[in-house]
């Protein structure tokens, strides 16, 4: 069992101390010199003229402050991913009141996908920073590409790609790009809202639900191994659950 969840836009300031150290980051043998890279491109970005990062970053004018501070990554106070990350999806899987096993089985058995980091444990330390997968780097492809063969290259080699293994999917499109796998099942979490037969797709709150998934699931007083298993211990706390080969679909009354 694996459970992948996306980064969050919204981040919180990290207390005080020290930067983030490559290499004590996952996967670091794989990972660490595309994370330099990306840094020192930010860096150099950060240097030059605010609109062509503002453009490079994908971002607005309203966030201009955020390309001098990618420019100060490296030696800017880290605090763990799971504590920086502070959006919709985070606050409801809510790290810091799990139970002392579920906490152990994140450690375990969560990874974050990032557009800048690759991959993170919630434990792994970072900074507030701005960078998507939308972001574009001079003399460098999309992020998605950018990460894949090295990505590819960590998960197998730390068994993320196991035949027979399930992989629960709270990603989105853009981070789900950069790597799947070629052996281990995939399950995408997807959330609707259901009224007089009419199904829609949630769209925002969709993260509220993929952080109750993650809560539950690594709660279990069992951890599951199998999409039926995963399936079970969400319905035994209310949630309606449809499961297919590829998705596991929560659908929730409007």
């Amino acid at each position: 069992m694996l459970i992948l969840l996306p980064p969050s836009e919204g981040k919180s300031e990290p207390v005080p101390g020290p930067p983030t150290d490559l290499g004590e980051l996952v996967f670091s043998r794989q990972l660490s010199a595309k994370r330099e890279r990306l840094l020192t491109g930010l860096q150099t970005l950060s240097a030059g003229p605010v609109e062509e990062a503002i453009e490079a970053l994908g971002i607005s004018a309203r966030q201009a402050a955020d390309v001098a501070r990618d420019g100060q990554l490296e030696v800017a106070p880290a605090g763990p991913a799971v504590e920086v990350y502070s959006g919709v999806l985070y606050s409801h899987l809510d790290f810091d009141s799990l139970g002392v096993t579920a906490a152990k089985r994140a450690a375990e058995k969560v990874l974050i996908a990032s557009a800048l980091w690759g991959m993170l444990r919630p434990t792994d330390r970072i900074p507030n920073y701005r960078f998507s997968m939308k972001a574009r780097l001079a003399d460098l492809p999309g992020m998605a590409a950018y990460w894949r063969p090295a990505l590819a290259e960590a998960m197998e080699a730390a068994g993320r790609d196991d035949e027979g293994g399930l992989i629960l999917d709270m990603r989105s499109g853009a981070y789900s790009a950069a790597w799947k796998p070629k052996r281990a099942r995939l399950l995408s979490v997807r959330a609707f809202t259901e009224s007089g037969g009419s199904r829609k797709v949630i769209s925002h709150m969709a993260k509220a639900v993929r952080g109750d998934v993650a809560r539950l699931v690594l709660s279990a007083r069992k951890l599951p191994t199998d999409a039926e298993s995963v399936a079970a211990v969400l319905e035994s706390d209310g949630l309606k659950v449809e499961l297919s080969d590829a998705f596991l679909d929560i659908v929730e009354e409007a």
